[in-house]
C-alpha cells in the first residue's frame, strides 16, 4: 500500500507542477506581445541622438509631413531631408539625403572594368538602421567594397543613441 501512495502522491505533484508552469509560460509571453516594432510610431523618430564613441549628433524633427534633420560634426553642420522607410522584412531606416559620402572606391570588380577612378560618382545619402531609440550606420567598407561615409568618425558601425530629453 505505501507503493500505491507514494505513486499517486509522485503523480500529483508532477501533474501539478505542469499546470503551474503552463500558467508561468501564458504569464511570461504576454510582455513580449507589448515590445513589438508596430508599438513604436514612425512619429518617435523625432529627437535628439548623440554618437556612441564619436564627436557627431543629428536632430531629426517633424516639419508639417517631412522629417528634416541637423547632422553636426566637430568640421561640418548639415541640413535635410530625412526619409523613413520600411523593407518587406519589417526592417525600418531613415535616409539621410543629400549627404556625399566622404570616400568611394566603388567594388573591386570594377577595376578591370574601363571606368577609371575619377568616373566613379560619389553615392548621395546615409541610410541608418532603426531600431527604437538607436540609428545604426555602417560607415566604412572592406577592401572588396571601399567606401567611408563620415570620415570625421573612425568607426564602422556609429550608433547614435536617442537622448531622453523631450523637446
Amino acid at each position: 500500500m505505501n507503493k500505491t501512495h507514494f505513486l499517486l502522491f509522485f503523480s500529483y505533484l508532477i501533474l501539478t507542477a505542469c499546470n503551474q508552469k503552463a500558467e508561468v509560460t501564458s504569464v511570461i509571453k504576454n510582455p513580449k506581445k507589448e515590445i513589438t516594432a508596430e508599438t513604436y510610431s514612425k512619429d518617435e523618430i523625432e529627437g535628439t541622438y548623440n554618437a556612441d564613441g564619436c564627436d557627431l549628433s543629428l536632430i531629426i524633427s517633424k516639419i508639417k509631413n517631412d522629417y528634416q534633420y541637423v547632422f553636426k560634426t566637430n568640421v561640418r553642420t548639415l541640413k535635410g531631408k530625412a526619409t523613413y522607410s520600411k523593407n518587406s522584412s519589417g526592417e525600418e531606416y531613415i535616409t539621410l539625403e543629400g549627404i556625399q559620402w566622404d570616400e568611394y572606391e566603388g567594388d573591386i570588380s570594377n577595376e578591370n572594368n574601363s571606368t577609371s577612378q575619377k568616373e566613379l560618382e560619389i553615392p548621395i545619402g546615409i541610410y541608418a538602421l532603426y531600431t527604437r531609440d538607436t540609428l545604426t550606420i555602417q560607415n566604412y567598407g572592406n577592401a572588396m567594397n571601399s567606401y567611408t561615409k563620415i570620415s570625421e568618425c573612425g568607426l564602422k558601425y556609429i550608433q547614435l543613441t536617442k537622448s531622453n530629453s523631450k523637446k
